[in-house]
Formats: structure tokens, sequence, C-alpha cells
């Protein structure tokens, strides 16, 4: 099984992933069934989650009901614990947006959920994140996940970000930190191979391997930088039954 993800995700184009994945987990869920573990966004429970990951696959990572990954099942605890995005109409942008939350946070916030990609057969706007079609001073919310080590200019990107938000509105943008994290932040447009991207950034679409140096580089946006480790505050019951990474950092960015 491990071999079988690890080939659709490097060789299958994102895109056609996205249409097609939703119903075959869901009948290979059926032979995972058991109680050993619970996805806390679909709610269903399975003997164990199945592995993912492009080269040495992660046991026990994605949902085979709602698609959802460690860090999905992070960040929806951290709303509805740590936030109101739960228990207010809000205007959230959500740039590459995961198909675990998409239903559930459009019947959380109605027309004021707007969902955004360059590419992406799911989003309702297509866009460029470096020069978004948005109004200034717009969303309150913005989620952008495992988006930033893609783009040409991450700094330009967030700063978009910044530009967006409403004064006091606050964006969520977790990244992937590959060991050992360098102290800086490592990146070279210029490398265009995707054998050398893989190399050197963890990922042959990456363009760069970010460091210590992340918060910084949030604050250098405009926004003000926020590092929670929510995760570490949960019982060590509640992370496995609900298959999360105790040591997952959750970075924000304020609008002040």
């Amino acid at each position: 099984m491990k071999k079988i993800i690890s080939f659709l995700i490097r060789f299958v184009p994102r895109k056609y992933l996205q249409r097609v994945s939703g119903i075959g987990l869901k009948v290979l869920g059926v032979f995972y069934s058991g109680n050993n573990v619970t996805c806390p966004i679909c709610q269903h429970h399975y003997r164990i989650f199945l592995p993912y990951g492009r080269i040495n696959p992660r046991p026990n990572a994605l949902c085979p009901h709602c698609q959802s990954l460690e860090r999905h099942r992070l960040i929806w605890l951290y709303l509805q614990e740590k936030t109101n995005f739960f228990t207010t109409p809000l205007h959230v942008l959500h740039i590459a947006p995961e198909a675990c939350f998409m239903q559930r946070f459009e019947s959380q916030h109605g027309e004021g959920y707007i969902t955004a990609d360059l590419e992406s057969p799911l989003a309702k706007v297509k866009m460029d994140i470096h020069k978004m079609p948005f109004d200034n001073n717009h969303f309150d919310v913005v989620l952008c996940n495992h988006v930033l080590e893609h783009v040409a200019d991450d700094i330009q990107a967030m700063g978009e970000i910044h530009r967006v938000l409403k004064p006091g509105g606050w964006a969520l943008m977790q990244v992937p930190f590959f060991s050992p994290v360098p102290e800086v932040t490592l990146e070279d447009n210029s490398i265009t191979d995707p054998k050398e991207r893989e190399k050197l950034f963890g990922q042959d679409d990456h363009v760069r391997k970010f460091g210590k140096d992340y918060a910084e580089r949030i604050n250098r946006s405009g926004l003000k930088a926020e590092a929670h480790t929510f995760a570490a505050s949960l019982p060590a019951e509640q992370t496995h039954r609900y298959g999360i990474e105790a040591k997952e950092v959750l970075y924000l960015g304020r609008k002040e």
C-alpha cells in the first residue's frame, strides 16, 4: 500500500488526484475498519489511517473518508478550540483548498467562504497568489497551507495575504520542515531540475526549504508572526486517537 500511494503522489498531477481519489479511498477504507483512530473532521473511525508520502510514506497519516492528513486534523482542532472560526460568520479566503475542509467550511461561512488556486479544479477562483484579485482589507481569515514552498516569492505572496486581510485578521500558513531544518531558508529559483529540487528542497516541485527563520520571513511580509505549540498541549491519548504529530507548530500571521 505504501508503494502504491507513493507512486500516485509522485507521478499523478495533483489536479487529477483531487478529482478521482475520494471514491477510491472510501472503498479502501472498508478494509481499514476499526476503532483505534478517529478523524475529528469527518468523525469516521478506523483501525489505522492510511500511509501517505512521496518517498517514505508516513504510517497512520491519511483518512480514507475525507482525505485529511495529520496537519489538517490538527488545524481543525485548533480552529475549534482556539478561534471563533466555527462560532462566527467570517469572510474566509482558502488558498489551495483541501477537500476535507471545503464543504464543511462553506456550510459554516456561506458566501463569505472563497476558495482560490492557480490550477485546482476544486477552487472557485483561479488566481496567482502573487497578485490576488481581491480588494484591500477584505478577509477576516486566510488559510494557506503547504503552498509557500511552491511559489516563486513567498514574501510577496505573504504580502498579498497581508493586503487582503482586514486589520485584526489572521492567516494560518503551514509549510513543511525537512530534517535537518536549516538555520536560514534555502532557496534558488534558478534550480529547475526536478531531481535537484528534490535533493535540495525535499520535493521536486518545491523551490525552497524553509528554515528556522520562517517566523522572521512572515514578519518581513508585514504580518506579525505567531508560533503556536497547540499540538504539544493536547493529551497523548488525543494525539494518538486523532493521528496528530505533537511536535508540529502552527504558524499564524496577524495583521495589526
